[in-house]
């Protein structure tokens, strides 16, 4: 057999050559690597069973809504079950991207989600209190959704690059630093400052994994601290939001309506739920029912029981994405799995805690659950990438029987 050893972070292994990392060659002696695997099996159920689960609470959620606004109880189902079939589509293809070609595309990807963040305030779409979106003419999307992205997939291309230098202010720190700066300052200027703490946290994430010192995340995190501070007390709208979550019930017709409603719903369901589609804060009392507050209605109508049973499958996806990250073929790899999947770790605690008040609340939407095409698009995108990742996987291959004699 060939020897094979690893190339540069990202680059496939190579025929013919020395292994320059002999752990590796005798962990797997006993197989080949495989140039294309299939996809992770694991990661693909769990996902898709999330999904049809999500589509099925959004017809539950959204009915009585729909009905209301537009005289049709299947409104947001029909098209989140649209938006849900084409995002498989995008899933497929994109699990069959080569990882060159993310590798090669993806400071672009972050140049054009600036460009795209810089434009929100004059061809942005104002709603719910703040320009966030840019409309399609069919359908509007968040430049915040490629941003995320965006930050994954640079910021796993510049640690690659920067390699053992990561470990120095200049390039470690100031580069990754100089980008979530930007970024945060566009998005704190729609306002959304939800996106603005998981761009960040996800930018610190991978700073992390990439090797950044200790001592640059506590510096780091005391200017943000005081930045933050300073920033909110600027805010009206984010001291109203702090102050609605310290005591919702003090203005429950008010400010805290979201909250309380969202609590009622919660503790209305019990230990088992009131039954698919009996929910009762979706008629009009729970705003956003369908979208950021779905998971109100989740444990209303399936009770603690079936909350606990979607957290576990969220769960079980989050940690069968580390796991790809850990078996990952190269650094690149790793890194943008380690990312991804951060960001869904992120956006699905964040989402409950929100909806159970354990945070302020803010708008954050529940992963494959919330109504939203274009989000729902993103995050399938996300998960073909991982998977496109998991083919690249180092497979052992089984001896013939007279190779084993």
């Amino acid at each position: 057999m060939a020897k094979m050893r690893y190339g540069e972070a990202g680059e496939y292994p190579l025929e013919g050559s020395e292994n320059t990392e002999a752990e590796k060659l005798e962990e797997y002696r006993e197989g080949v690597f495989s140039q294309r695997g299939p996809l992770d099996l694991p990661f693909l159920i769990l996902t898709l069973v999330i999904l049809a689960v999500g589509v099925i609470m959004v017809l539950s959620a959204s009915f009585a809504r729909a009905y209301y606004t537009y005289g049709d109880p299947t409104k947001y189902f029909i098209r989140q079950f649209i938006f849900a079939v084409t995002g498989v589509g995008l899933m497929f293809v994109t699990s069959h991207l080569s990882i060159k070609v993310m590798r090669r595309f993806s400071m672009l990807l972050l140049l054009a989600s600036i460009a795209l963040l810089i434009m929100v305030p004059f061809i942005g779409v104002a709603e719910g209190g703040g320009k966030r979106w840019i409309s399609l003419g069919f359908t509007t999307f968040q430049p915040s959704e490629i941003a995320k992205l965006a930050v994954v997939m640079s910021f796993a291309q510049m640690i690659c690059a920067f390699k053992e230098k990561m470990r120095t202010f200049k390039y470690g720190v100031l580069p990754f630093a100089v980008i979530l700066a930007v970024i945060s300052a566009l998005l704190i200027k729609e306002p959304h400052l939800s996106a603005t703490i998981i761009i960040l946290a996800l930018g610190a994430i991978m700073m992390f994994a990439g090797g950044t010192r200790l001592i640059w995340f506590a510096l780091g995190g005391g200017v943000t601290a005081v930045g933050a501070y300073i920033a909110f007390t600027k805010m009206d709208h984010a001291i109203a939001r702090i102050a609605s979550w310290k005591d919702p019930f003090a203005d429950a017709l008010g400010k805290g309506w979201q909250t309380v409603q969202s609590l009622y719903a919660i503790g209305s369901g019990g230990i088992l739920g009131l039954g698919l589609g009996q929910g009762r804060q979706k008629y009009l009392y729970l705003p956003e029912e369908h979208n950021d507050f779905i998971f109100s209605v989740v444990c209303e109508e399936l009770g603690f029981v079936g909350a606990i049973l979607i957290i576990i499958l969220f769960a079980m996806l989050i940690v069968r994405g580390y796991w790809l990250a850990l078996h990952a073929r190269d650094r690149y790899g790793a890194l943008v799995i380690t990312g991804l999947t951060s960001l869904l770790a992120l956006q699905v605690f964040l989402n409950i805690a929100v909806v159970t008040n354990l945070v302020p609340c803010t708008g954050i939407s529940l992963p494959f659950f919330s109504y939203g095409g274009t989000a729902l698009w993103m995050q399938l995108v996300e998960i073909g990438i991982i998977l496109s990742i998991s083919r690249d996987i180092p497979l052992k291959v089984k001896k013939r029987k007279g190779e084993e004699k």
